[in-house]
């Protein structure tokens, strides 16, 4: 059986990037997509975050996309109820690329996003602590960080290039309309509402 058989998605969009000639795959928030072909993974990132994650020798990459749903709590404290969201986010995509076949221990990160975007929507920095959890965590796993953006003031466009490693990213600087905000406030209260995912079993 072919490794393409093991693919597992959530909820991806599909298209045909025109601009790279390529399959391409669009992230929403609270999605993740992982493949071993070579296709260009696209999401807009404003205060939520993205991990970039591959395994350079295998080839084998994937992304998502999530935020901390609103606690009040620190970043920094991995056992926090809004970071134990932050971790399944971060295991879901973990645990695929190994069921895909990548190694755990060659694995390496880019990471996005965090902008601070949603001012007055909540008490707290919620670009500022989603940035800083997923450094936490992928420190905490021992994920080497290959490349970052995070924080400032502006939304991202991320192209992710799982085959090769390349991302190329876009500062949405001129906005027209609000769809990135409101689709990540939609996304915040989702999360309020939800009860908060409990462990993924890692392969190792």
């Amino acid at each position: 059986m072919s490794q393409h058989a093991f693919e597992e998605v959530l909820a991806p969009t599909h298209y045909f990037d025109r601009q790279f000639g390529s399959e391409a795959a669009k992230i929403l928030p609270g999605e993740y997509y992982v493949t071993a072909r070579d296709m260009v993974l696209v999401t807009v990132l404003g205060s939520c975050v993205s991990a970039c994650v591959r395994d350079p020798r295998t080839r084998i990459g994937g992304m998502n996309h999530f935020m901390l749903p609103e606690s009040g709590g620190d970043a920094h404290d991995l056992l926090s109820s809004s970071a134990r969201y932050g971790t399944y986010a971060m295991e879901v995509l973990i645990n695929q690329l190994v069921k895909l076949g990548a190694s755990r221990a060659r694995l390496e990160a880019k990471v996005f996003g965090g902008a601070s975007v949603l001012r007055g929507f909540t008490t707290v920095q919620v670009g500022a602590l989603n940035s800083e959890f997923v450094l936490d965590y992928l420190k905490t796993e021992r994920i080497r960080v290959v490349a970052e953006d995070l924080q400032g003031l502006y939304p991202r466009k991320v192209y992710f290039f799982p085959a090769t490693g390349r991302v190329m990213v876009r500062k949405l600087k001129s906005v027209h309309n609000n769809t990135i905000i409101e689709r990540e406030r939609d996304y915040g209260r989702r999360l309020k509402s939800t009860e908060i995912a409990g462990d993924v079993e890692l392969f190792s």
